[in-house]
């Protein structure tokens, strides 16, 4: 379905905007999003000390409650601190973690695999791995990622490549039950109607409601209203 890639309301001093958050997110519910990412770079994740991650989780969890699905940004460029990450937010009742390959050091795949695999080892929560060359600097290969979605732990990708032939090739391997999201609102429509189960949207932070339908009708095959709907966000 439609995630969001939460931002993180600030005051203009700089801090948490604990109200806005609580009221973003009822508004999210409402909206129709199927679940929240929180602490991704969207949400400026590496600029927030770690009693504002603590307050952002305990503060969505109570908000969310079992309505929809919490997912927490734990990725870092050091396996142990990733796997440090991960159980704090397990701690505080993430349903998932998102793990983003490790930045700037540029890692081989031999290096990216046993990374994850080392943190969905050590998890009690299920690991969605986060492919975003542009900005990390490193590419997560197809033929790494299908080795690492054998994994008990290891449930989905999150891929912002924006290339389109991945989908259907991961599929083909993975089968349906390795979920697939588009990290590209560019061609999240396409990346679904060519077999994705989603999107972790950017764009559904000003158009929840848009994007969420925008799915359902990509998933439904529906292309005609799917596409009506992603032009109609294009001028967002």
């Amino acid at each position: 379905g439609s995630l969001v890639a939460l931002v993180t309301p600030m005051t203009a001093n700089g801090r948490v905007d604990v109200p806005s958050l609580r009221k973003l997110v009822r508004w999210h519910i409402n909206e129709e999003t199927n679940g929240l990412v929180l602490l991704g770079t969207t949400g400026e994740s590496s600029c927030l000390s770690h009693d504002e991650k603590t307050e952002m989780i305990k503060v969505v969890r109570s908000e969310v409650g079992c309505s929809i699905p919490l997912i927490v940004g734990t990725g870092s460029i050091d396996t142990k601190q990733t796997i440090e990450s991960t159980k704090f937010a397990s701690d505080l009742g993430a349903d998932a973690a998102m793990i983003v390959t490790p930045y700037y050091v540029k890692p081989t795949q031999s290096g990216l695999y046993n990374h994850f695999v080392s943190v969905a080892d050590s998890s009690n929560v299920p690991i969605i791995l986060y492919n975003v060359p542009s900005r990390t600097g490193v590419d997560l290969s197809i033929e790494t990622t299908i080795a690492l979605s054998r994994h008990p732990n290891i449930y989905g990708l999150k891929d912002a490549t924006a290339d389109l032939e991945r989908v259907g090739l991961i599929r083909s391997v993975c089968g349906k039950d390795f979920k697939l999201y588009s990290g590209d609102d560019a061609t999240a429509c396409d990346f679904v109607l060519n077999g994705g189960d989603g999107v972790i949207s950017v764009t559904a932070n000003v158009a929840p409601q848009k994007v969420s339908k925008m799915v359902r009708y990509a998933q439904s095959g529906m292309q005609s209203k799917a596409k009506k709907i992603d032009k109609e966000l294009v001028f967002l």
